[in-house]
């Protein structure tokens, strides 16, 4: 069992949007804009996004939820 790419994608660009807005937040911004207040908005549009589309789905981690998983599919596909 492993977990899916489009999870660990997902789950990367929260990493990311969060580790920006850290950053952001610390007053060392990552992204080259001047005035403060735009960063600031773009950064937080950033994290919500992504934050949004990480867990948008069901980001099945453990061994025992990606067997849920794919009973799921079988069961959905066989109609039992």
């Amino acid at each position: 069992m492993n977990i899916s790419v489009g999870t660990i994608a997902r789950t990367a660009c929260l990493a990311l949007a969060l580790t920006n807005q850290i950053l952001s937040a610390a007053g060392k911004p990552v992204l080259p804009i001047e005035d403060s207040q735009l960063e600031s908005l773009v950064t937080t549009g950033l994290t919500v996004a992504a934050s949004l589309a990480a867990w948008w789905k069901n980001n099945s981690f453990t061994p025992a939820a990606i067997k849920a998983d794919q009973t799921l599919k079988v069961y959905q596909s066989t109609g039992k």
